[in-house]
Order: C-alpha cells, then structure tokens, then sequence
C-alpha cells in the first residue's frame, strides 16, 4: 500500500510536469525535456557500466549527445541556421575517433552502444520540442500522444491484472498478456476517437491513425526497454523517480512511439497543406 500511495504520488507530480510543461509553451518544455533529455543520456550509458566486454566513454557520448540535441533545438527554434545541422555528421564520426586512443577489445560495440544511445534517447525527445514548435491543435498534438501513450499502459496494466492469461512475450516480459494488450489497445482507439470527435474537433481520423501507431509503438517501447534491462540484468535504469525507477523506465514507451507519430503528424501536415 505505501508503495502504490508512493507511485501515485510520484506519477501525478510527473505527469503534471510533462503536461504542464508543453502546455505552458515549446520554451518551457525545452528547458524541462532537456533535463530529462540529459538525465536519461546518463541512465542509458550507465546501464553498461559493470558490463564484462563493453567499456563505454559515457562523457563523450553524453557531450556529443547534448551537443547535437541543442544545435537541433536551436535550428527548429530558429536560433541557429539551418547550416548548423551540418555539424552533426563530424560529431557522430569523433565517436568512433575515441576508440583510436583506447586499448579496449571490443571497440565496435562500445562504439556501436554510443551511437545508438544518442539515437535511441536525444532524437526522440528532441522531435517531441519541434512537433511542439509546429502545434496547430487546440489540445496540443504532444500533449495528446502522451495521453495515449499513458492510457495504452495503465489500461493494459488493468486489463491484464484482471483478465491475463495468454502470455504475450514472456521471455522478455513474464508478466504481459494479450489480453492485457488488448485491452490497452482498444482504451487508446477509444480516446483516439473522442479527442479528434469532441476536442480537437475535425480531426478524428488524424487522432484515430495516431492511437492506432502509438498503442503497438507503445508495447514494443516497454517491451525494448524491458529487453534492455534482463540482458543486462538490472531491475530498472534508475532511481530519481521514487516507486516507478529512472526516466527511461517512464519515457520507455514514448522514445519508441514517439518518431512514429512525428513522422505521421509531418505527413499529415503535408495532406492538409
């Protein structure tokens, strides 16, 4: 029970930060993304810290990371000039200079793990500001894809409590069930439908296609992160969030939802245009 009452607390404080972050404008959510941005960099390199062959430069990956996170952000807020995306590419190939100092065994997959860490944590939440930036919807589109995201979990963890049997991917996460699954993904349509009917009004088929990607990306985000930690046996990638873990334990169904439903906001977008 205390516990449960620790997690809700902890996760009314998160969501409202999350919300009212984006709500109050794509400036403030850059600020706030940004540490969260920053913090699971961290968690992500430190999962391998005591891994027997990977020996991860996590500074210079969390450099290069947050580097090419701001000259992102800058360019979508038109701070810097389109031209500075440029610097990205020689930023990522200074990854693979490290390892030309170091005398470690397996530099291709120390390599390999600090470039997909920048791709797996910095982009999604980097995409999250510039669909901000772009919101036309009265509610706003990242707001809305939080909200489905966050109902496909809690309604797939209720259904499952209540009616799971069929395991759906139990090496990986023994606890799943499809109809668990199910359930999530029906309660996502459902919202789908009544934010595009009755909230952003004229868009029901924007929000229904956006419920229909973010209810399977939602299910292989947590099941991607949960592959991540039983390899590495860890139980969760940190602690900053009391009763729920790291930020990577919170954001590990948006990071995989979340360039799906960017890139089917753009192709939207462009029909409407």
């Amino acid at each position: 029970m205390n516990n449960l009452v620790l997690r809700s607390i902890t996760g009314l404080i998160f969501v409202t930060i999350v919300i009212g972050s984006i709500l109050w404008g794509p400036y403030i959510q850059a600020i706030v993304f940004s540490i969260f941005m920053l913090i699971g960099l961290l968690e992500f390199y430190r999962l391998f810290k005591n891994h027997p062959l990977l020996k991860i430069s996590k500074e210079i990956g969390v450099f290069i990371g947050v580097f090419i996170f701001v000259l992102l952000v800058g360019v979508s807020m038109k701070v810097l000039p389109v031209l500075s995306i440029a610097f990205i590419f020689p930023l990522f190939f200074t990854l693979v200079l490290v390892e030309l100092w170091k005398k470690h065994t397996n530099p291709i997959l120390n390599i390999s793990v600090l470039v997909f860490g920048i791709i797996y944590v910095v982009i999604p939440f980097y995409l999250t500001i510039d669909l901000n930036l772009r919101n036309t919807f009265v509610l706003p589109s990242m707001v809305g894809m939080f909200l489905l995201i966050w109902t496909n979990d809690t309604f797939a963890y209720i259904t499952g409590r209540l009616f799971g049997k069929t395991k759906l991917f139990e090496r990986i996460s023994p606890k799943k069930t499809w109809e668990g699954t199910i359930g999530g993904i029906v309660m996502t349509l459902l919202l789908g439908y009544i934010i595009g009917r009755y909230i952003n009004e004229g868009h029901i088929f924007f929000w229904m296609i956006s419920a229909a990607i973010i209810a399977p990306g939602s299910i292989f985000g947590d099941l991607l992160e949960s592959l991540f930690k039983r390899s590495l046996q860890i139980k969760d990638s940190g602690s900053i969030l009391p009763g729920h873990g790291g930020i990577l334990d919170r954001f590990d169904s948006a990071l995989f939802s979340i360039p799906f439903f960017y890139c089917w906001s753009m192709v939207y977008a462009y029909w409407l245009s």
